[in-house]
């Protein structure tokens, strides 16, 4: 939430309303200057509720009369009223008030007010009345309005939220906001009815907030600072301004530990320009300055990038598709039955996972198959807060206008504030911060869902990632894009399946896979400026050694909570752990092999108790390929602080039984071991020291990039 500071005082622009004391105001304003383009001007956007007479009232208080922008009133109205709402404001401003008809063209300085029982959308800058396809109660006119806004006037669609009750408006405002517009909201302790500000308040949508009568001056002081951004598919920036660009990607880079240097120009300007109006920023350089000097902006700038609009079943053309086709042909693939695998990559809140899990639901319903039939979803997004509210499964009623009531009443749950996912459809999804283009992929997948990332990407980079799609996906699986992207240059790996959705199916290709960097962000033949106009340095012999032993010899670990459940996998763990049928469960003891599940379990409690590394020798576990030995090291970790209170667990196999020991028992700790330090010289010393502390440099060993940092403990690879 960001309120604003030294905004200039829009008192001297306040002139008395000629309409006050019961006279009339002038049915027209003068014409416009004929240079001004009337489709360029901003349109602001006004959703009301319970309480927002009041609102409204005091928030055309405070707009001048000739502001330039175009206002409309989006209120919830009861059909069955007479609506007085026009003539009310036409008493408080001097700007003609009218009624909405359809197909009205907007006009700058005009106020628009939606009639009863309506919905509203835009085009091309035209205003058109729709029949409600909402029962009433269930309507969202807000949300409507907003999305269409945004779609149309995209950097100069503004909303603005009033007093009233529920959530309305707050997904529209994602929507406007993703479109590098502004939204505006009256704080909730000015408002009569405070749960429509609140709702957008509380999920960060709010540019601005202050009470109703000052909004309009934050409205008209954050356009002063807005540069026209009239559409163009890559502007010529003067060279101060891309120095500017590099300097904030670095700055980025360094503070969050994320690289947007392969992210499209033109939307990271936009971003950027949003962040230096908020400030009264003017030059580029001035915000450079200002990201230095507060961190803080610093993560608000990631999350702007991050802002991403999703509901459930959007496009629903495509999810016929996937319910009819997709998924019908995928499990004919497992005449006996199994598990199948999916990947969504840029989940953000979870909706296109979780209406991936209830299709899935749906055609198993449907089909009643002989064989038994689960779908592993694992649902990774750039931002950790998107994933934890993804987590929870809980979302506003205005999911009702996207999942009908039968899929409401079957999948979910009714809570004070909105729906909570049915338990049945969250365990279905494992859910867990992930950098696409840096962390290594999930493998050995049926169906990835990556809709709507791409159009974010470069070209070189979306060149990158079509690939590695392609290596993650089995033999017969299927991509699914955003209806605005597709896979380009990589036609050879993919074919599309009949239909204008953009769902393609794996292709066999002989192509060499230019992904053999991964997971260490394509940077091998790509040039970072940086703040001094360096160029980034090409892998060294000793990175690409590195990064050969450890998909080849680094023993194999598996990163755990304190509870077991698998977070991160390393190396090939298929002779310890395997997935057992039914429905998934990632926990450590439940994957445990023969020979192997109650051995662990009491080294690993001792671990935990001790807050010690425990060591198990000359395990003898079973596997598909016969009996072998096998050592375990079990490591609480404490440091670093991003990796505190996990577990990192290694195997080694060994030949024979360590001398002098008994197989299975441990000797408890090894001299010299230290709560969360690496154990002494252990078969497992290697891994201890590059995977346990996970500190993101190889330290001359393999073990580097097997597992790096603290991003690490982020994200999940599959179980080979």
């Amino acid at each position: 939430m960001i309120y604003f500071r030294d905004v200039q005082s829009v008192g001297a622009m306040k002139k008395k309303a000629p309409g006050r004391g019961g006279k009339k105001p002038p049915a027209v304003v003068a014409a416009r200057p004929a240079t001004v383009d009337d489709r360029l001007f901003p349109i602001v956007g006004i959703g009301a509720s319970a309480g927002g007479l009041e609102a409204l009232e005091q928030f055309f208080k405070g707009v001048p009369p000739s502001s330039g922008m175009a206002y409309v009133v989006v209120q919830h109205l009861d059909p069955t009223h007479k609506d007085l709402l026009v003539e009310l404001l036409q008493r408080i401003t001097p700007m003609p008030v009218v009624q909405i008809a359809d197909r009205m063209r907007v006009k700058p300085d005009h106020v628009y007010v939606i009639p009863p029982n309506c919905d509203l959308s835009i085009l091309h800058g035209v205003l058109h009345l729709l029949e409600p396809a909402a029962p009433r109660g269930l309507r969202l006119p807000i949300d409507f309005f907003f999305q269409s806004l945004a779609a149309d006037r995209q950097t100069q669609g503004l909303g603005v939220i009033l007093s009233g009750m529920g959530s309305d408006g707050t997904l529209g405002l994602r929507t406007i906001r993703a479109q590098a517009g502004a939204g505006f909201v009256q704080s909730p302790e000015t408002a009569k009815f405070d749960s429509m500000p609140r709702s957008a308040i509380n999920a960060g949508l709010a540019d601005g907030v202050a009470p109703a009568d000052e909004l309009a001056g934050r409205i008209l002081a954050f356009l002063k600072r807005m540069p026209t951004l009239v559409a163009r598919p890559e502007v010529d920036r003067a060279d101060t301004d891309r120095s500017g660009l590099d300097k904030v990607i670095v700055l980025l880079r360094a503070m969050t530990g994320h690289d947007f240097s392969l992210y499209k120009k033109s939307t990271l300007y936009r971003r950027i320009e949003r962040r230096m109006s908020l400030h009264q920023l003017a030059q580029l350089p001035e915000y450079v300055r200002y990201l230095r000097e507060n961190p803080q902006e610093g993560e608000l700038l990631f999350k702007e990038l991050l802002i991403g609009v999703t509901r459930f079943f959007r496009d629903p053309d495509v999810w016929a598709q996937i319910k009819t086709d997709v998924l019908p042909a995928l499990l004919a693939a497992y005449p006996h039955g199994g598990v199948l695998r999916a990947w969504v990559p840029a989940c953000s809140t979870g909706e296109e996972a979780y209406s991936l899990a209830i299709a899935f639901r749906e055609v198993l319903e449907e089909a009643k198959p002989d064989v038994n039939y689960s779908l592993q979803i694992f649902a990774t997004d750039l931002s950790k807060e998107a994933i934890d509210s993804a987590r929870t499964g809980t979302y506003p009623v205005n999911i009702a206008v996207d999942v009908t009531a039968p899929r409401l009443r079957r999948f979910f749950s009714r809570e004070a504030h909105g729906y909570r996912v049915s338990k049945e459809i969250r365990e279905m999804v494992i859910f867990a911060p992930q950098n696409v283009t840096m962390d290594p992929p999930f493998t050995k997948l049926d169906l990835l869902l990556c809709r709507n990332l791409l159009i974010y990407l470069e070209k070189d980079l979306q060149a990158k990632l079509l690939p590695l799609f392609h290596h993650s996906l089995n033999a017969d699986g299927v991509l699914v894009l955003g209806n605005a992207e597709t896979v380009g240059q990589a036609a050879d790996l993919f074919a599309s399946l009949p239909g204008k959705t953009r769902i393609f199916k794996r292709n066999e290709s002989t192509r060499r896979p230019e992904w053999v960097d991964f997971p260490t962000a394509f940077a091998s033949r790509r040039t970072t400026a940086v703040a001094g106009g360096a160029r980034a340095p090409a892998p060294s012999v000793q990175a690409l050694t590195d990064s050969l032993l450890a998909q080849r010899f680094v023993p194999a670990a598996v990163l755990v909570t304190e509870k077991g459940d698998v977070v991160y996998v390393s190396g090939k763990t298929g002779r310890y752990l395997e997935t057992a049928t039914g429905k998934a469960n990632l926990n450590l003891f439940a994957m445990a092999r023969e020979g192997l599940a109650r051995a662990l379990s009491e080294a690993f409690a001792r671990a935990i108790r001790r807050r010690a590394t425990v060591e198990l020798k000359a395990l003898s576990v079973g596997s598909s390929d016969g009996v072998h030995m096998v050592d375990v090291t079990v490591q609480p970790l404490d440091d670093p602080a991003a990796l505190r209170g996990m577990v990192l667990v290694v195997f080694n196999d060994v030949d024979t039984p360590s001398p002098g020991k008994s197989p299975g028992k441990s000797p408890g700790n090894s001299p010299g071991n230290s709560p969360g330090k690496s154990p002494g010289k252990s078969p497992s010393a290697a891994v201890g020291t590059a995977s346990g502390k996970a500190s993101g440099t190889s330290s001359g060993t393999s073990s580097g990039k097997a597992m790096r940092a603290s991003a690490s403990v982020d994200r999940m690879r599959s179980l080979t």
